[in-house]
């Protein structure tokens, strides 16, 4: 890749160019991200996730532009259009924009309105106009010609007008000047379709609408479109039509008059009249889908960051860890679904109860749900938050009142997803969806990582938009996030199921499920290098993956940790200067805090790395998630009439969106924290003080049962 290409993404992304071209050769290596910025800090310059992801992605337009451009070289020297001065032209630009004005000219093009006037013969007459030597209307009179459709001096004027309108319409110096006024002061403005008005209820905000489009917020663009997109909206995105009419004189007649150095006032109100022609008919119209696909690409980043940034919270949520539970799945009609977990998750038992409406069968609910705590010497009860869940919950809790077992609500969001997914059919093929979706409730509370990338993020429901977004760019930026959250927490070996191992870096889903089939068929991985036996995981693999992958009370006390293989060297040099080995200097703080870490630099080694080794032998595999809190909502609030003006309740942050949060407060309805209510100071982003998972206390502001709306504030309100 060209150098001003990496000085190009340097400028953009503010990563210095050494770090940039060391991303660059990296990734072109086959390195994942979290390989880069956790084991080569040396030569990226100790770039993080964030700015190497930045990196990557920038690389990936840049070399699409690239693509693209040669593309086009290639098109016009087959046709033969490629002169000297065009090929500088098109090798200086170094946005897309501006590569496709210089093309447009020279691009194929279908029968237009100005092919089949030059096909007439009316060519001549449009650039004498330009040049202002015409006189007209009388010298139009010459290019009459009946047999060419040219029946009066009228239909030749209107064949040379355009003809100087796609002249107009294809001026690189108009279009990039008028894509400037577009980007700076075009306007979004909708309205409602009268005729759906009422249909269109939802949409009220948006009825007559209109705010500049390089200020709007993605939650708002988006909902603009996807009214419009529903039938509902009609609208536009464009500037000033009287400034951009002046931009194309500025640009194109008052140019042409300078060079032409004539003045002839009949030719200049044609040309002014062809120029607004070009612009109501061919520029504005395309300038106008333009800045719609660059403003919702920019909504649809935005609302992707956000969105992940919430998959991530919720990911990386505290784990319970190892708890022999019981699982409910609430239900009404068809019962709850009961599963007995083992403390690492494993299955052993399952029924069904109907202790709520219309059964009420308490007493045997209750007769199983003992026996069942009883036998398995049951810690934990997990609910699901569904339908019937506060019910179910406050039904537990009479049950197991007086005793040691603890009753938790668990976000049951995406638990069908996976009970019917491919996933869960291989892990319990004679089970039912019903049985597999309480597993995973169950499985969410003790490790919430480890069961919820079984579960495609996009049906996790913490994202608002989420299906009006580009599809593509969900994807990359949410498996980004899973990706990050794996291997920053680690990954058991020996336990870790196929989803979770193939978010692994430098792993796949066919070598994820290699290592599963070989740990099933010889039984568990004693040592990290025992990797190399499996199918499919060769050197490369092999080195992107193994720090990521833990071995608990395996034969190197090093493989339970975040060394990776390529530094034991390094730490058996510090146990030899401590005079002691390994498993000791990890198990002695003293010594490992004696230890200088420039002693330990080499060439293969710096600073970075040396201090990563420490700090990991302090904490070997420590887990950066936080630890596990309970939670329970208030007393008495199950309905949203239970809610009242002014009440505090208890609840949990579901999402974070650009305008506020969702708090559920145990009412099956989510209420709305808007930005203007989260503090008392000006915050700018919700996320800077929330999010998905977080603990909080609200007051009710607002209860609409009609609208299904809830109003919560977080002002003056003290928070744990």
């Amino acid at each position: 890749m060209d150098d001003r290409y990496f000085k190009q993404a340097s400028a953009d992304t503010g990563v210095p160019v050494r770090g940039v071209i060391a991303v660059a050769g990296l990734l072109e290596e086959g390195a994942t991200v979290p390989f880069i910025a956790r084991y080569r800090k040396e030569a990226t310059g100790n770039l993080d996730e964030v700015q190497i992801i930045a990196v990557r992605d920038r690389l990936e337009e840049i070399a699409a532009f690239e693509k693209r451009r040669e593309a086009i070289l290639s098109s016009l020297k087959e046709r033969e259009l490629l002169t000297d001065e065009l090929a500088a032209a098109i090798d200086a630009v170094m946005t897309l924009n501006e590569l496709e004005d210089l093309y447009l000219p020279y691009r194929p093009k279908k029968k237009t309105r100005a092919s089949v006037a030059a096909e007439k013969g009316l060519t001549p007459l449009a650039e004498a106009i330009l040049l202002f030597t015409c006189s007209l209307p009388k010298d139009a009179e010459a290019f009459i010609n009946p047999e060419n459709g040219v029946e009066t001096a009228d239909d030749a004027l209107a064949g040379a007008s355009d003809i100087i309108a796609e002249k107009v319409s294809e001026s690189s110096a108009v279009r990039g000047k008028l894509r400037e006024l577009f980007e700076r002061d075009a306007v979004l403005s909708s309205q409602v379709i009268a005729k759906k008005k009422e249909e269109a209820a939802k949409y009220q905000d948006y009825f007559d609408f209109s705010q500049r489009i390089s200020g709007i917020p993605s939650h708002r663009f988006l909902a603009v479109m996807r009214g419009a997109d529903e039938g509902f909206l009609r609208w536009h995105i464009l500037p000033d039509e009287e400034t951009a009419l002046k931009i194309i004189n500025r640009e194109f007649h008052d140019l042409l008059h300078k060079q032409s150095g004539r003045k002839n006032p009949a030719c200049t109100d044609f040309i002014r009249a062809a120029s607004a022609d070009a612009y109501g008919r061919l520029i504005a119209p395309s300038l106008e889908t333009e800045t719609k696909k660059a403003a919702k690409l920019s909504a649809d980043t935005e609302a992707v960051s956000v969105f992940a940034e919430n998959v991530r919270n919720l990911l990386m949520a505290a784990p319970l860890g190892a708890k022999r539970m019981i699982a409910v799945d609430p239900g009404l009609r068809t019962g709850c679904k009961v599963v007995v977990l083992g403390a690492e998750g494993a299955l052993l038992e399952h029924d069904v109860i109907y202790p709520l409406p219309p059964h009420n069968k308490t007493a045997d609910a209750e007769r199983k749900l003992l026996a069942m705590a009883s036998k398995y010497k049951t810690e934990v009860v997990a609910v699901g938050n569904g339908t019937g869940g506060r019910e179910t919950e406050s039904f537990l809790r009479s049950v197991f009142a007086g005793s040691t077992v603890i009753i938790e609500s668990v976000n049951e969001s995406g638990a069908s997803v996976y009970s019917a997914s491919e996933a869960a059919r291989r892990e319990f093929p004679d089970q039912d969806v019903t049985v597999r979706g309480a597993v995973s409730i169950g499985r969410r509370l003790m490790d919430p990582l480890a069961e919820l990338v079984k579960i495609d993020p996009g049906s996790i429901g913490v994202g608002q938009y989420q299906h009006d977004v580009d599809s593509k760019l969900l994807k990359k930026g949410l498996d980004d996030v899973v990706i990050s959250c794996v291997n920053s927490v680690g990954v058991e070996l020996n336990t870790a199921s196929s989803e979770l191992l193939s978010y692994v870096s430098g792993l796949s889903r066919k070598t994820a499920d290699a290592i599963v089939k070989n740990r099933e068929k010889t039984g568990s991985f004693k040592a990290r290098e025992q990797l190399l036996k499996v199918g499919g995981v060769g050197d490369k693999v092999y080195q992107q993956a193994a720090g990521f992958l833990r071995i608990n009370n395996g034969k190197n006390p090093l493989d339970s940790s975040g060394v990776h293989p390529e530094s034991y060297p390094i730490v058996e040099k510090m146990a030899k200067n401590s005079g002691c080995s390994v498993a000791e200097l990890m198990n002695d703080p003293k010594k490992i805090d004696s230890l200088v870490p420039r002693d330990y630099i080499s060439e293969s080694a710096g600073l970075p790395t040396v201090n990563d080794i420490i700090a990991e032998l302090k904490k070997p595999g420590r887990d950066p998630r936080d630890e596990y809190r309970f939670f329970s909502f208030s007393e008495g609030i199950k309905t949203m009439s239970d809610l009242k003006e002014g009440m505090l309740v208890n609840g949990i942050v579901t999402n974070v969106a650009a305008f506020g949060a969702f708090v559920d407060t145990g009412v099956h309805q989510d209420g709305l924290v808007h930005i203007s209510e989260i503090s008392e100071h000006f915050i700018k982003n919700p996320s800077d003080i929330l999010k998905v998972g977080q603990y909080v206390q609200v007051k009710v502001l607002a209860v609409d049962e009609k609208r299904k709306r809830i109003s919560l504030s977080m002002k003056g309100v003290p928070q744990g």
